[in-house]
């Protein structure tokens, strides 16, 4: 029986494991995916995660409940060593393993690329993974609570300004919720003021959302500015050390919340450890069929693969890294794997794109296709549309439509959860003021915490023993 070997579970690497279920036969094929993680991130829900509008578990699909005859290994592929037919494993425990393969497919998904600018990487969150646009949330809700504590100045002012680093499809979409968030937080925050909130959006080029034709990115522009945004184009961030920003332009602020959002990068076991073809970007290079070029058994889509755009009218394109392309080229990957498997020829990847949809915040969006150009609550209500319909399984559909409807019943939930991400917090603390409280009745432990027969005596809490 062959076997099938998936890297990444991202959407090239879920629809083509899940394609791959429902067609091949019985004991044609043994299908293995691997990644860290086990679950599937829908990305385009992550800027309504960070607003609230969706539960982060929902912006996530389990592997493990919906590809039920796929086997599922946890862990990071480190390399890739086609000329013997193995992978190298990274598990969250224990040693690295070797996997042995037949067919190879490369869909470990890009990487958030960064730059070496002072303080960034100690400062900044990325905005592609769930648990990063939980994150980003409860750092907002965090700071409101914190800032309406205080009298106005410059820690204040600090605590209310956001700073987005990037002005493509996540950047712009990530800024226009969490700015809308925060405008509606101030309704329950009497002791704080519209203008007092500083959002930043700073972009390198002279526009955002390149997807989109000029005249609508100039719109999304002053969409923002009219709301309290401010847009730096043609600006770069020199310095974000200790949350101190500083603009190429001169400008200076200090800033609570930084985001990252200024692109992706090949995946480091693409670009850097594999003996695979790949181009002087680091993406393999692959054949309209989605086969990688100049290798046999070897095939690859998503954001790692650069992908020739046979749909395009400009020599040499490659199709845009996105979830449209990626859960189309998926589909189609596992269709011309089954098509080899049976002696047929493999199918070229054409797809001609749906246009650009992008929220900017509740009840605003833009939408283009072609000439075609909506704004506003149609292009939100679009949005909104589109992707419940492509999110993956009908249980993540009704999940998300649920949350919206009680949304719109009752409003945004406001509810910070950041002590989470420190759950033995208050258990630490516990100990140490009983640990504490032992020591001041004279009981001195000879190391560690107090133990039970000294710790309760001293709290006055001396259970009775029948």
């Amino acid at each position: 029986m062959r076997r099938i070997l998936i890297v990444g579970g991202g959407y090239a690497g879920f629809y083509a494991a899940w394609k791959l279920e429902k067609k091949l036969r019985g004991g044609e094929a043994e299908v293995t995916l691997v990644d860290p993680r086990p679950y599937l991130t829908y990305q385009p829900f992550l800027p309504e995660v960070v607003a609230g509008s969706v539960e982060a578990r929902h912006a996530a699909v389990s592997l493990r409940r919906h590809l039920k005859r796929t086997r599922l290994v946890a862990g990071k592929v480190t390399a890739i060593d086609h000329a013997h037919h193995v992978v190298t494993v990274r598990p969250a425990d224990g040693d690295p393993r070797e996997l042995g393969y037949d067919t190879i497919v490369v869909t470990a998904g890009a990487v958030t690329r960064t730059l070496p600018v002072p303080g960034i990487a100690d400062q900044a969150i990325g905005l592609k993974h769930v648990e990063e646009a939980v994150a980003i949330r409860d750092r907002l809700l965090t700071a409101f609570d914190r800032a309406a504590a205080l009298p106005a100045g410059p820690q204040r002012r600090k605590l209310l300004t956001v700073t987005f680093v990037g002005g493509g499809f996540s950047g712009v979409e990530g800024f226009g919720e969490l700015l809308s968030l925060a405008t509606a937080l101030l309704k329950r925050y009497p002791e704080l003021h519209r203008d007092e909130l500083r959002f930043h959006l700073v972009e390198a080029s002279g526009r955002i959302l390149p997807e989109v034709t000029d005249r609508p990115g100039r719109w999304v522009v002053r969409e923002l500015e009219r709301r309290g945004g401010r847009v730096h184009l043609d600006t770069l961030v020199t310095s974000a050390e200790h949350g101190h920003v500083t603009l190429s332009t001169g400008e200076e602020f200090d800033s609570e919340l930084i985001v990252w959002t200024a692109g992706n990068g090949a995946n480091p076991v693409v670009g850097r450890h594999t003996d695979l073809p790949v181009d002087e970007r680091g993406y393999l290079v692959v054949r309209p069929d989605l086969r990688i070029e100049g290798v046999t058994d070897a095939w690859a889509a998503g954001d790692d693969a650069a992908v020739p755009d046979l749909a395009s009218p400009v020599p040499g394109a490659r199709t845009v890294p996105n979830a449209q392309h990626a859960y189309r080229q998926g589909k189609l990957l596992a269709r011309n794997i089954i098509a080899t498997l049976r002696g047929r020829e493999p199918k070229p990847y054409v797809h001609h794109s749906l246009g650009a949809i992008a929220t900017l915040g509740l009840g605003r969006g833009i939408f283009q296709y072609r000439r075609i150009v909506l704004k506003g609550l149609p292009a939100w209500l679009m949005h909104r549309g589109y992707h419940v319909l492509a999110v993956p399984t009908w249980e993540r559909k009704i999940r998300v439509l649920a949350v919206w409807l009680t949304q719109a019943l009752f409003g945004r939930d406001i509810l910070s959860l950041a002590s989470v991400q420190h759950p033995r917090d208050a258990f630490v603390a516990a100990g140490r003021t009983a640990a504490g409280a032992a020591r001041r009745e004279g009981d001195q432990p000879a190391k560690g915490l107090a133990s039970i027969a000294q710790v309760l005596p001293a709290a006055g809490k001396v259970p009775e023993i029948r």
